[in-house]
């Protein structure tokens, strides 16, 4: 029999987990660092911290004056020749060390270079967590080789004279697809809500009644589509983006079995 005090999550979020956390410095921005721990945080504890290139090179001067403060471990990697990347070897090699400690739960891969895609496929052929964090431009095999990967574009600081930007329900079509930008004003960002797609998994999420559980729902958004992110969208989390979303959802609040705690239901409109 399953304890009362067990009782469902309202968002999709992960069981706590230990992290292995590598960052490329060489593809990813020092300027995202306090939202991408933070992000990390949510689900599980970083037991490792650790960023690799070569920190005597210009490009790597923003790193340097964040990784006393975050506490993070950076592995100096000098190019070997010129046009060549030693970091991404590095980096590799020292995932792999770390998995056959047998000590980590999962690996957050903080890059946008899909030279890192195998490295995923393997981790998770081991059965651990694999967690990704890279800008747009991040190709999709390494994007779709973690279980979630996450745009840093929606962790950057955000800017107090824009704001988040959430879309304008007045003028959304039921038919057509919608545009929106990211959060935090950034130019690279125009986003197509995808209404099939939600709306198809959403079919396969529900139950017998026809109404699905929002984890259930978010679990198998982030399965059929790991970069999934209701932030690409303007809201902050799935729930808002469900309640916000009348025009296609109904959603329902629902007591937790054994606890005070309310799940919240929806169906197709």
């Amino acid at each position: 029999m399953v304890s009362p005090k067990i009782v469902a999550k309202i968002e999709s979020e992960e069981p706590t987990l230990r992290l292995a956390v590598l960052i490329d410095a060489d593809n990813a921005q020092a300027a995202v660092i306090e939202g991408l721990l933070a992000e990390i945080a949510r689900f599980g504890e970083a037991t490792v911290k650790r960023i690799y290139g070569d920190f005597t090179a210009p490009t790597s001067a923003s790193w340097k004056k964040v990784l006393q403060r975050y506490a993070i471990k950076p592995v100096q990697q000098f190019a070997y020749t010129t046009g060549k990347n030693a970091t991404d070897s590095t980096m590799i090699i020292d995932a792999m060390d770390l998995l056959y400690t047998r000590k980590f739960d999962g690996f957050c891969l903080i890059t946008s270079d899909s030279d890192f895609t195998g490295l995923a496929v393997r981790l998770r052929e081991e059965g651990l967590r694999v967690l990704g964090f890279g800008e747009k431009k991040t190709p999709m095999a390494f994007r779709n080789a973690c279980h979630k990967f996450i745009f840093t574009e929606v962790l950057r600081p955000e800017d107090p004279e824009v704001g988040p930007v959430a879309l304008s329900q007045k003028n959304e079509s039921s038919v057509n697809d919608v545009t929106t930008s990211l959060p935090n004003g950034s130019d690279s960002a125009i986003q197509k809500f995808p209404k099939k797609f939600i709306l198809t998994a959403l079919d396969q999420s529900t139950d017998d009644s026809g109404w699905a559980q929002l984890g259930t729902f978010g679990s198998y958004l982030t399965k059929l589509q790991p970069d999934f992110d209701s932030r690409l969208y303007g809201y902050k989390k799935l729930s808002d983006l469900v309640k916000a979303k009348t025009d296609l959802f109904v959603t329902e609040e629902r007591q937790a079995p054994g606890g005070n705690q309310k799940i919240i239901y929806l169906r197709a409109k």
